[in-house]
């Protein structure tokens, strides 16, 4: 017998973070292109990122039909938040400044790197990255590189950048409470044997 799962967070109803999912403002619009491998993560952050902003939108799959369309938001400047060469760290906005569109893969590496592989239209755009990073608070899982966040972990931290003062870390509280449970199901002794090395 399966379990019953919250229609909005798709975690199991016992388990639903959707009391601890803020519902913010931003001026800058994320879109989140997520791979459909990630859909069913148990620590799905694309999805928590995009319910706590009222200015994301998630959309799923390999290839985007409407990828142009999506990516031609009058008033917004647009960017892929992924590193590489030329990138340009982000910078709090000045004034009047248009606000950013940014364009967040969801994925491993491998995945994310795929997308914009089978979406070329994303490697046209300008890249854009964090500065200074905060670390990462995902304990359960060993980062591929310096550096390496969660999708909400960067979408948290380049609208802390941008948008300096306000400050977007409530985004982060289903995901700490994701991480909690997390740990708390394979218990302390089994998570620091095999996480705390």
């Amino acid at each position: 017998m399966s379990r019953i799962h919250c229609e909005r967070c798709l975690r199991p109803q016992t388990h639903c973070l959707c009391a601890l999912i803020p519902r913010l403002d931003s001026r800058t619009r994320v879109l989140l292109l997520q791979h459909p491998s990630e859909v069913n993560h148990a620590l799905n952050t694309a999805r928590l990122a995009a319910l706590g902003l009222r200015n994301a939108e998630l959309r799923v799959g390999e290839v985007f039909e409407d990828l142009e369309q999506w990516l031609t938001q009058p008033g917004y400047r647009t960017g892929l938040l992924f590193p590489g060469e030329g990138a340009q760290a982000l910078q709090a906005y000045a004034g009047d400044e248009r606000p950013w569109l940014l364009v967040v893969p969801d994925g491993t590496w491998r995945k994310a790197r795929k997308l914009l592989h089978v979406n070329p239209l994303l490697a046209t755009l300008p890249r854009v990255t964090l500065g200074a990073l905060q670390p990462s608070r995902y304990r359960l899982r060993k980062a591929p590189g310096e550096g390496a966040l969660s999708t909400i972990e960067a979408v948290t931290q380049a609208l802390n950048v941008l948008e300096a003062p306000a400050l977007f870390d409530a985004l982060l509280r289903p995901f700490d409470a994701l991480i909690e449970g997390q740990i708390a199901a394979m218990g302390q002794q089994t998570y620091e044997r095999n996480h705390l090395r």
